[in-house]
């Protein structure tokens, strides 16, 4: 079976339903991956039909997110879309979050040095990486406009807006992506964010639709992160009794998974692509075999009773999905 393909935003190309993010490799949930190791991943995932990437000028130290598709996509650039991100801003040394950053300004400095790292002539589409609150929306998406005049990207997004600003920006420019985290833990975008999408004739492009590995099945209670991993810092749901809590919840996708004869992680990908015809999950991974498991989620149908079951457990679920610093971010 050929693999399923959805629209990134109204009329624009056609893309593999599930795509890849790319941010695991250089960091977050543990040390990089080895380039060489790196590199034959992604050309695995190409092989595979694998062909929306994304990644963000904020992953890894000194971009090194970027700079790892430049090196792999070098010769391979033509059939895929790249998808990266600015506003937020680190330094390039200690990684610390030093600003945050919507201008115009920094946008063309950007776009600048992601063309560079990637070793592309466009990028097929950039988002705002989060709102930037000293900066109009309509000022950063005018800025981003300039840029599809003149062909150095071909997209604009969104990540982790509101409905608001969605409307807004639309009005600028046509939105072809919001990015937001959506899966069965994470609902929260249902009431206002993907109407808004619909409205705009923008995709949701859902990031940590595997609710970032928690809903593979894979934990155990008593389980530890390693330090490098963020998920034990800034992933509330992630400890203490919240952390058992919601593992306990992952048994009922488990049972549906043991019906099917797959793997959690196909149900909880195949329930995001049933809840919206307009979503396209990018689960990240570093191991073949899991990618290999994820896009197989595209050929599993859930029943209504199963779907019905699997939305009730979002408001169980315990712990907010960031820490305070994290969650202010959102919804901008």
């Amino acid at each position: 079976m050929s693999p399923t393909q959805r629209s990134l935003g109204s009329g624009g190309p056609k893309v593999t339903a599930m795509g890849l993010g790319c941010m695991g490799l250089s960091e977050f949930y543990g040390p990089p991956t080895d380039l060489a190791e790196a590199k034959r991943f992604l050309h695995q995932a190409i092989d595979l039909g694998v062909d929306h990437f994304d990644t963000a000028e904020s992953y890894g130290l000194d971009s090194a997110n970027e700079r790892l598709l430049g090196e792999a996509f070098e010769g391979r650039r033509q059939g895929l879309v790249i998808a990266t991100k600015f506003g937020p801003l680190r330094d390039a040394k200690t990684g610390a979050i030093t600003g945050l950053d919507g201008s115009r300004k920094n946008c063309r400095r950007a776009v600048e040095a992601s063309l560079e790292r990637l070793k592309t002539d466009w990028i097929d589409l950039y988002y705002l990486h989060r709102v930037d609150p000293n900066t109009p929306i309509e000022v950063t998406v005018a800025a981003m406009a300039e840029l599809v005049q003149e062909g150095k990207i071909r997209g604009i997004g969104l990540s982790e807006a509101s409905a608001e600003t969605i409307a807004r920006a639309a009005k600028v420019h046509p939105i072809a992506a919001v990015q937001s985290e959506y899966s069965i833990f994470s609902r929260d975008i249902e009431g206002e964010v993907l109407p808004a999408c619909v409205e705009a004739g923008a995709s949701l492009v859902a990031y940590s639709p595997l609710g970032r590995g928690m809903l593979t099945g894979s934990f155990a209670a008593g389980d530890t992160l390693a330090k490098a991993d963020f998920r034990g810092s800034m992933q509330p749901r992630f400890e203490g009794e919240a952390y058992a809590a919601n593992l306990a919840l992952v048994e009922q996708i488990r049972g549906i998974a043991s019906a099917h004869a797959v793997l959690p992680a196909q149900v909880a990908l195949a329930w995001v692509m049933a809840r919206s015809e307009i979503a396209l999950p990018i689960p990240g991974t570093t191991r073949l075999e899991n990618l290999q498991t994820n896009l197989a989620a595209m050929d599993l149908a859930l029943d209504p009773g199963e779907l019905t079951q699997l939305d009730a457990l979002a408001d169980r679920v315990q712990g907010e999905r960031y820490n305070a610093f994290g969650m202010a971010l959102l919804n901008g």
